[in-house]
């Protein structure tokens, strides 16, 4: 009597990928982002994030959201907010972007999908408590993949603004300033960056404010 062997269980499934028509489909209010085949839901950005985020679009788009100029208003950018994008395979909306004028002579426009796909010359995350990893790890990577110049990662947590520079074998970080310090950041170096400037009078959530109390 022969014995019959046990029949080997089926390999796993991997879990489908979504794709950009996927994340297209999800209602913009949702808030979604496709990051390497997973949907992720950003959440809300709360009054720390938006403070933050208005004051790199301030910080930048008097200076150089412009025609070419001179002096502290050197122009020659595109500066633009949470645009819908597919770059290298990411269905990402950047808390700020901006295109260089010599690239691109008219402002890109979205496709029939309602999505660009001319690639940014510079990125800035504006990074929060929930979403900081992947600023930092995957929309990382996948920024450098799709050729973006600069990276700037905006922590209004701790004060700090890291700024990234793309080469050939991944971003490079040209420098992190803090609070207190002043600072020429690429590719905006033509005009000096106060760092409080950026973060204001914000503090930490949890952090003991001026004399010892909560902040409210």
């Amino acid at each position: 009597m022969h014995e019959i062997p046990p029949v080997a269980p089926p390999p796993p499934r991997s879990p489908r990928q979504s794709t950009i028509e996927d994340w297209l489909a999800i209602p913009e209010e949702k808030r979604a982002e496709l990051i390497n085949g997973r949907i992720v839901y950003q959440g809300m950005p709360g009054p720390v994030h938006g403070r933050t985020q208005g004051a790199i679009v301030a910080l930048v788009r008097g200076a150089y959201d412009r025609r070419p100029g001179g002096g502290d208003r050197p122009g020659g950018w595109w500066i633009s907010m949470e645009v819908d994008m597919e770059l290298a395979g990411l269905g990402c909306r950047p808390d700020v972007l901006g295109w260089r004028r010599d690239k691109h002579p008219t402002l890109p426009e979205p496709d029939r999908r309602g999505i660009v796909t001319a690639g940014p010359d510079w990125i800035c995350e504006v990074l929060s408590p929930t979403t900081a990893h992947i600023d930092m790890g995957d929309k990382r990577l996948g920024y450098h993949r799709a050729g973006v110049a600069h990276y700037w990662i905006a922590d209004p947590h701790n004060g700090t603004l890291a700024v990234l520079r793309w080469t050939a074998e991944g971003y490079l970080i040209e420098l992190v300033a803090g609070r207190g310090d002043r600072v020429r950041a690429a590719p905006f170096d033509a005009v000096e960056i106060e760092i409080d400037g950026l973060f204001g009078d914000i503090i930490a959530e949890g952090a003991p404010a001026i004399g010892g109390e909560a902040a409210g």
